[in-house]
């Protein structure tokens, strides 16, 4: 299972604010083929938000994401009930984040891996990889091809 933060990993980290009032986000479509190389390839897919955004739905809509939490401020929480849900042993998931609010689900992840603009405390844990790609330009997509080649 994949893991994942949403806005700072699958999308630039930015957040559009519109005439109106709403706000948008850009979406990479190289990104977007992730979420279905990974279900193609039976890969489950949790995305756990501290915001909420119909990004995130259409998303979960189009590739049948069962498992989207948003408007989550303590994330480890929601992590280790989907750990306990599923049975997933340390190896059968991997955790992605970018900034200080996933700390505590990548230090309790075994495989864990974060963006190039993430804060050096999380570049520092123990074992957390780094993508070559930045968020919302292919750091999603990078994680989906080194899982499904």
């Amino acid at each position: 299972m994949v893991i994942t933060d949403f806005d700072g990993v699958v999308t630039d980290n930015c957040v559009y604010v519109n005439e109106d009032f709403t706000m948008s986000r850009k979406l990479n479509f190289k990104d977007v083929m992730a979420f279905s190389l990974l279900k193609k390839n039976g890969v489950d897919i949790g995305i756990i938000s501290g915001e909420k955004n119909s990004a995130i739905e259409i998303l979960a809509q189009k590739f049948g994401i069962n498992e989207i939490h948003q408007n989550i401020r303590t994330k480890i929480t929601v992590l280790k009930s989907i750990v306990e849900k599923y049975e997933l042993s340390p190896e059968d998931y991997v955790y992605i984040g970018d900034d200080v609010n996933d700390l505590e689900c990548l230090e309790f992840a075994k495989y864990k891996i974060t963006v190039p603009h993430a804060p050096d405390k999380l570049k520092k844990i123990d074992a957390i990889q780094v993508t070559q790609n930045a968020a919302g330009d292919g750091a999603f997509r990078e994680v989906a091809d080194c899982l499904v080649g």
